[in-house]
């Protein structure tokens, strides 16, 4: 017993360790990024009466990856963030990142920490009371460690997409909700169908059946949750926009993101010969949930393709494959097994939304 609980322990102290580097690596790129131009940024910022500092929304899943960097970026726009995890460890967790002065900008009393299940409506309702906001990031870890993401994983994440979305509609102070879907809840579509359309959008949505038939629990898992949400959301007159992200990359992403990256992996053969496999940055990806929840009540509607990067050259995909740890013909290997039709993939939706945002970040007038 003594043995196990040493083991134990000094597995949550390597956890948290690896916790505290990743939100450090995250701070110093964002430091890095804003400069000077921070000040400027934040004093356009208070000026507007719209989004003033004292707004209060609330992130789930808090201590992913995701959460981290949307965390980060919400306190960088002036906003009061409630971090929303599921266990007792992440709240103690995030205390201590608190105390030792480690979370962005030392917006301590900006942020806080709510325990709830999203297993629960009534808990979540709770959480997300007097929030005006809610970013339902759909972080999901491997319980075991080992299995990776299952079926039953897929389902679990259906469960609690259904379940935040309720929660949101029955919670008065919520006006808006943010959901991170998945770019694999756009691509995976029947190629069989002679009058399938080459470019990849917004619009696209991935065939169930498919998903099941190859066994891509992780696509079928986001496909069957933002479908949901947008039932709910149609259902319970809930103001709902979704981002449908690539790969999510950036400082120790497949580390700090072990579940979620080798999952989204699952097909990459045939994503890479398609032309389909596409990443982002993590910092990016918040950016862009920022930007798209502060226009949801002027432009902002339906769902949003996010990407930054198209793996195309067998030399990307060798850099890919080093950065997480795999061999490359995990991700270019027996490319050629597939039908050589090449899609077209398309963010510019988002792309649109974002140039007329960072320039009103940044007090530019539109022309």
């Amino acid at each position: 017993m003594g043995i196990a609980r040493a083991q134990d322990e000094e597995s949550e102290r390597r956890e948290f360790e690896d916790f505290r580097k990743t939100l450090v690596a995250l701070a110093a790129t964002e430091r890095s990024k804003e400069n000077d131009d921070f000040k400027g940024l934040m004093s356009s910022h208070i000026a507007d009466l719209d989004f003033q500092q004292d707004k209060l929304v609330c992130v789930t899943s808090g201590v992913s990856f995701l959460g981290l960097a949307l965390v980060n970026r919400l306190l960088l726009r002036g906003y009061s963030v409630r971090i929303l995890v599921d266990n007792q460890e992440d709240v103690e967790t995030l205390r201590e990142m608190q105390v030792s002065g480690e979370m962005m900008m030392a917006c301590n009393n900006k942020i806080s920490v709510v325990m709830a299940r999203q297993t629960e409506i009534q808990g979540l309702m709770e959480a997300f009371d007097g929030c005006r906001g809610v970013f339902h990031t759909s972080a999901f870890v491997d319980p075991s460690g080992i299995s990776g993401y299952s079926k039953s994983m897929a389902e679990i994440e259906v469960k609690a997409s259904e379940n935040v979305m309720k929660a949101c509609a029955r919670t008065a102070s919520v006006r808006n909700c943010v959901l991170t879907s998945s770019l694999l809840a756009c691509i995976w579509r029947d190629s069989s169908q002679h009058d399938l359309p080459l470019l990849v959008n917004h619009d696209s949505w991935s065939n169930e059946a498919l998903c099941m038939e190859k066994k891509l629990w992780f696509a079928l898992g986001k496909l069957k949750a933002e479908k949901v949400a947008w039932k709910i959301a149609e259902e319970m007159s809930l103001k709902l926009t979704t981002i449908c992200p690539g790969l999510i990359t950036g400082p120790q992403f497949s580390h700090r993101n072990p579940t979620a990256t080798i999952a989204y992996l699952k097909g990459a053969q045939e994503m890479y010969a398609k032309g389909l496999l596409a990443t982002v940055d993590v910092i990016r990806l918040a950016e862009a949930h920022v930007a798209v929840f502060e226009a949801m009540n002027k432009t902002a509607f339906g769902r949003y393709i996010c990407f930054d990067r198209i793996i195309e050259r067998d030399e990307e995909a060798e850099k890919l494959a080093s950065e997480i740890g795999i061999p490359p013909n995990r991700i270019s290997g027996n490319s050629l097994e597939f039908i050589p039709t090449h899609f077209e993939l398309s963010n510019k939706k988002l792309n649109n939304l974002m140039s007329r945002t960072i320039r009103n970040w940044y007090g530019q007038s539109q022309p």
